[in-house]
């Protein structure tokens, strides 16, 4: 009895070998696309808590800098208060000068007058004394002149007693002048000092880059240069998050489609 050795089919052998090398290929593939999706995926998770995280930075960078820009606008409207109370402040005092100056006048003209007044009582009265004697000496003068005389003396001497009243209330208008211009001085030197610090224009700091307004105006310039700074990175994270999605996309459509071959050709070796 004879024994029968089977031989493979070289044609059979080969197609096996190839079957199993391209499955091998098409294993490789799939394997180093998944490590290629999980790379991208990773690249793509860190895109997005960084684009969200710059976005959290733009929204409280633009609080920021309307914050710093409200003080600014708030400043100027302080300023130009200071600069209305400046002005008040300068007509008032112009105001009360003029007055005193009027009020002066008043008084020295009453002065004037006043000093008329004595001068013309006194010398009704040496009349009136003069006639008052001579009447009585002299029985036939007439009472009528006398009593004119006397009655013109105490006119004189009235008319003095009332303009020493009206020197007097010049001369209290004149003192309430002074005090309102010497409030009113300080109150315009006061309004031009706070002005001045305000404005960093006072001579007297010689720190002015440290002045409110200077200061207010940095603070807002630097707020808006790290606002347009956190935006500019805001935009280019979310648009290498775009790119980082569409390769990413791209990774598992290509990869899908090694799954799709691997599958179909392991189904086919199992078939054949």
């Amino acid at each position: 009895m004879s024994t029968t050795h089977l031989i493979p089919s070289p044609k059979r052998y080969g197609v096996t070998e190839k079957k199993k090398s391209e499955l091998d290929a098409l294993t490789i593939q799939v394997t180093d696309t998944q490590y290629d999706v999980q790379q991208m995926q990773a690249i793509v998770d860190s895109l997005t808590t960084k684009a969200a995280n710059f976005q959290a930075y733009v929204v409280t960078n633009d609080n920021n800098r309307a914050r710093t820009l409200s003080n600014r606008n708030m400043l100027t409207q302080i300023l130009q208060s200071a600069t209305s109370l400046q002005q008040n402040s300068e007509t008032a005092f112009n105001a009360i000068v003029i007055a005193d100056s009027k009020t002066r006048d008043v008084a020295v003209g009453v002065k004037v007058l006043i000093d008329k007044l004595i001068y013309s009582a006194e010398v009704i009265n040496k009349l009136s004394n003069l006639i008052i004697r001579k009447k009585a000496l002299n029985p036939l003068i007439n009472d009528d002149l006398v009593a004119k005389v006397s009655t013109a003396g105490a006119d004189a001497n009235n008319a003095v007693a009332l303009t020493l009243v009206a020197l007097q209330s010049a001369y209290a208008a004149q003192a309430s002048n002074l005090q309102s211009e010497a409030a009113s001085a300080l109150q315009y030197t006061q309004a031009i000092k706070l002005y001045d610090v305000l404005s960093g224009q006072d001579e007297d700091e010689k720190d002015a880059e440290n002045s409110l307004s200077t200061l207010l105006d940095n603070a807002y310039e630097n707020a808006k240069k790290i606002y347009d700074q956190s935006v500019k990175a805001s935009d280019a994270t979310n648009q290498q998050l775009s790119v980082a999605t569409a390769n990413l996309v791209q990774a598992q459509i290509k990869l899908r489609s090694y799954q799709l071959g691997l599958a179909a050709a392991n189904a086919a070796a199992l078939a054949s």
